[in-house]
């Protein structure tokens, strides 16, 4: 929603005409998420959805329900959210198990190249699974040039989750985060990635453990929900939540109790216990325990369901990154390189048009390795004008031979012709007609 992407400047006694259903606001305050997030249904994935973003992921599956892909009732599809996403009120919306167009590592390093070509500067994470072999996995994602690889467990509630899921499927994030740091240390590639971890946290003792395993960022999700009001009723997909959290209901969104300071309160009271806890241990910062698995010792509990586990995977310590993990995390975007786009948007009548809304038509040749054309034309004026505001027309002519994701994140007003031939994932995230 566009008015979510800018600061509130009208907040009165904690409420805003702006966002009228909300309560216990601040101006200056922003109502949007600073992760945009790329799904399997793509739903709501347009141009101004993205360049908005501060970081974009793309999620391949849940910690709570791997490789199911998701279904959000229609009965909750109401015309605010039909209108997010793209879709019109009533109609279920299905995301299916796969991405469509990532069926190797090949097309996920295309769809990084993608989303860094529309917005370059945001990063763009991959979440990944908790399982056996998410090691390999990781390395691939690292060398597709992913800047942050987030580690879901199965312990993460979600309410788009069948309860046998919940239950029974995924596995814990500290087998998922330990194989793939220690995978990535191995194979040197431990420095060229954030490692984020999620999937039941709760407490700044989660974030110490997850420290010492090698983590740099921690996702929490469910407690974070409940800490702004949710009871964990869980009929999420029913519509009928009775605080309002996962309701469309008004009836119901009435009710939510939460206000922003609630969830500031959560985090510093979690921040507090990760510094009095290192403190204890005598240590400064959280950056000195991260893959510090010689910090950690196996609790001797016998019980009949653990007398079985052997810890010693866990505990095993196969070096440390050669950054620390403050020099990791404020690492630069990774680039595309030179482009195409840039010379493009360097072009003095590219730029007048855009700028003044104008009509031009040139003509570029084009290679095989000029990838993702047009895709950061198009964030430039989605930046601008939102998906359907250009009033100009830009009308661009190719010669050659297109790499791949040749027009893609096209908006309203781009009209794209190619003289010759174009490789896979032609007019991906089309938001315009493409000749």
């Amino acid at each position: 929603d566009p008015i979510r992407w800018s600061p509130l400047t009208d907040v009165v006694d904690g409420y805003s005409s702006t966002l009228p259903h909300l309560k216990g606001l601040q101006n200056g305050d922003t109502a949007t998420s600073a992760i945009k997030q790329v799904a399997s249904g793509r739903f709501g994935v347009t141009p101004t959805f993205l360049v908005n973003a501060e970081q974009i992921e793309i999620k391949i599956a849940q910690g709570a329900k791997p490789g199911e892909g998701g279904q959000l009732p229609g009965k909750k599809v109401s015309a605010y959210i039909a209108r997010l996403r793209n879709s019109k009120p009533g109609v279920p919306l299905i995301s299916p198990p796969p991405h469509h167009d990532i069926y190797s590592i090949e097309d996920l390093a295309q769809l990084i190249f993608d989303l860094h070509q529309i917005n370059p500067k945001a990063k763009v994470s991959v979440k990944l699974v908790a399982e056996a072999g998410i090691g390999t996995v990781a390395s691939g994602v690292s060398k597709a040039n992913a800047d942050v690889i987030q580690i879901s467990g199965h312990d993460g509630g979600t309410g788009a989750s069948p309860i046998s899921s919940i239950k029974h499927a995924g596995g814990p994030w500290e087998l998922g985060l330990t194989e793939t740091h220690q995978t990535l240390i191995q194979n040197g590639l431990r420095e060229r990635v954030v490692l984020r971890v999620d999937g039941g946290f709760r407490s700044g003792l989660d974030v110490l453990l997850a420290a010492a395993m090698g983590a740099d960022e921690y996702g929490f999700g469910s407690v974070a929900m409940i800490a702004t009001g949710c009871v964990m009723a869980r009929i999420c997909h029913t519509n009928n939540c009775p605080v309002g959290v996962a309701s469309q209901r008004e009836e119901l969104r009435a009710r939510f109790p939460g206000v922003p300071g609630d969830l500031v309160n959560y985090f510093l009271f979690v921040a507090e216990e990760v510094r009095a806890t290192l403190a204890q241990l005598g240590y400064e910062k959280l950056d000195d325990i991260i893959g510090r698995t010689d910090l950690l010792k196996p609790k001797h509990i016998s019980l009949v369901k653990t007398q079985h586990i052997d810890l010693a995977y866990l505990l095993m310590n196969a070096g440390l990154p050669k950054w620390s993990s403050s020099q990791i995390r404020s690492q630069d975007v990774h680039s595309n390189g030179p482009v195409l786009d840039e010379t493009i948007l360097a072009d003095p009548e590219v730029s007048d048009a855009i700028e003044n809304e104008k009509e031009v038509s040139k003509t570029y040749p084009i290679y095989n390795v000029d990838r993702a054309v047009c895709g950061r034309v198009a964030g430039v004026i989605a930046k601008k004008y939102g998906d359907t505001g250009f009033a100009g027309q830009l009308n661009i002519t190719f010669t050659g031979s297109a790499g791949q994701s040749f027009g893609c994140f096209l908006t309203p007003g781009m009209n794209v012709r190619l003289v010759g031939e174009a490789n896979d994932y032609v007019g991906k995230v089309l938001n315009a007609q493409l000749d």
